[in-house]
């Protein structure tokens, strides 16, 4: 076979929602292109009438931009070979059945589907598989007339050699033969003239000029029948690559009704679409042992089908949460926050039209937060005591081991008259007068700490102390100051006094 120009495609049917397991076909045929200078082709199997709708083709679409691949030829931005949907295609494979019953290699088949299933149930008894017999195979031209003019309808089937087999070279899993014998004579035409899914994609291979197919390893027993058909088309087959499937972490194959890792579904829960494709395409393909973040042309300089593995890989969840999570931590300030302004939203902590500095408190939370976030649908959780008007306090989280209910009221009130004589509410100015403060009261640093930390975030987790209390703020610091001490059985100053003694603080 002579060296041809690359092209590759992805052919999914618009029928269910595009998973994990499309959108790693999608991933290793676009980076193999990529990497080749070849021709990436979006093609849409439609035949399937019933259960295809535009709103799935939408969601291919959506999905495959979503994670940053583009292709070259598809049903939205043209191409040489169009069509690119199987259903405006009928003429092509129509004139190639005609070609296969012209030379003897595919005949009418009228066998019922009652007889078909007596067929089947007959294996099933014999403990054996199930092989079409050949019933129609050697009818005589008159025994087909008689069956039509019976009105009779038909499907073509395809007349696999009785003798011999078909061995290929896959560029993942190596030689594979199979004796013709293992193959039974499969429909190519149905009864309404739609072609059956081995021989379309043959057909759309030939005529776009597909040099490798690059698919996952369920299809391998589609592979004979399709080099069959190459053969008695008289066509140079492409290439073959058939790489794992991914499977889930209890050991079941990813597929369509696997809701969580749908990829719509995986924007909706936060993870970013560049995090999605370098984990994507490192699931079961070795790249370089010491590294595992690599951008899109790093991915498209280093792939090679020699890279990936022949064993099954599993959808690590917890590997990608990391993965997102470097990613995440990686963004601009300005970048993470618009990514995170509709998770926000969502949670009602800012509007869909929010007013400018709205967005800028919102901003100032996010960045003590984004180290530790692992994707955008964490960040309200994690910000979300800085939007929370009245915490719901447990007050022995309040009085630490080793402290008590009058240590604590003691602290809080002291920290609301240092708070509202402060000049310079910054970080530094705030820890000096903080770490005076409980020296003075003979307090121990961490304990106290960490009942300021309660106080102002009802957490005893939460950034770093005295940045918190810069975003949130000198009057929400001493509300919650005093909320806290009301917790606790205790009054405070009152808001009104943060207000007076704060503007005379600042005069």
């Amino acid at each position: 076979m002579t060296e041809r120009p690359v092209r590759v495609r992805i052919a999914p049917s618009p029928t269910g929602p595009f998973h994990i397991g499309r959108s790693r076909a999608a991933v290793l045929n676009w980076l193999f292109a990529r990497h080749h200078g070849g021709a990436f082709v979006l093609r849409i199997e439609d035949t399937d009438q019933k259960r295809s709708s535009s709103e799935h083709m939408q969601g291919i679409v959506d999905s495959l931009r979503w994670l940053g691949l583009d292709w070259d030829e598809g049903p939205d931005v043209g191409g040489p070979h169009a069509p690119y949907y199987q259903m405006g295609r009928l003429e092509a494979y129509r004139a190639h059945a005609d070609k296969l019953v012209q030379h003897g290699d595919a005949y009418p088949c009228y066998c019922t589907s009652e007889e078909l299933d007596t067929q089947r149930e007959q294996a099933r008894a014999d403990k054996r598989a199930y092989r079409y017999p050949g019933t129609c195979r050697e009818l005589s031209e008159a025994e087909r007339a008689a069956r039509e003019a019976r009105g009779l309808t038909h499907v073509l089937r395809l007349a696999i050699p009785l003798d011999g087999s078909t061995t290929f070279h896959d560029m993942i899993l190596g030689e594979i033969t199979v004796q013709h014998q293992e193959l039974d004579d499969f429909v190519i035409v149905k009864t309404d003239g739609i072609p059956a899914y081995n021989f379309a994609v043959v057909v759309d291979d030939i005529t776009m000029g597909i040099s490798h197919v690059i698919r996952g390893q369920d299809h391998v027993p589609n592979t004979p029948k399709q080099l069959v058909l190459y053969r008695l088309l008289a066509q140079d087959p492409p290439e073959f690559a058939h790489f794992p499937l991914v499977m889930g972490m209890e050991g079941k194959k990813i597929s369509a009704r696997y809701g969580a890792t749908a990829l719509v579904q995986m924007g909706q829960a936060g993870y970013l679409p560049e995090a999605v494709l370098n984990y994507i395409a490192g699931v079961g393909v070795s790249f370089e042992a010491e590294h595992e973040i690599f951008g899109r042309d790093d991915l498209m300089r280093l792939f090679d089908l020699s890279k990936v593995g022949r064993s099954a890989p599993a959808f690590d969840e917890a590997k990608l949460d990391w993965m997102n999570g470097v990613y995440i931590r990686s963004l601009p300030l300005e970048d993470f926050v618009h990514r995170a302004q509709p998770f926000l939203q969502m949670r009602g902590f800012i509007s869909s039209t929010p007013r400018p500095e709205d967005v800028e408190y919102a901003a100032r939370a996010l960045a003590l937060e984004q180290e530790r976030v692992k994707t955008l649908a964490d960040a309200p959780d994690a910000i979300e005591f800085f939007f929370t008007h009245d915490l719901a306090y447990d007050p022995a989280l309040l009085t630490p081991k080793k402290s008590s209910p009058e240590d604590a009221v003691s602290l809080l009130k002291e920290s609301e008259r240092a708070v509202t004589l402060l000049q310079a509410f910054d970080t530094a100015s705030l820890e000096e007068c903080f770490r005076e403060l409980v020296q003075t009261l003979g307090l121990k640093t961490g304990i106290a700490f960490m009942t300021l930390r309660v106080a102002l975030t009802g957490r005893t987790a939460s950034p770093p102390l005295f940045d918190t209390m810069v975003v949130l703020g000198r009057e929400r610091v001493f509300e919650r100051l005093l909320q806290a001490l009301r917790a606790l059985g205790a009054d405070g100053e009152g808001s009104a006094f943060v207000q007076a003694a704060g503007e005379a603080a600042l005069e």
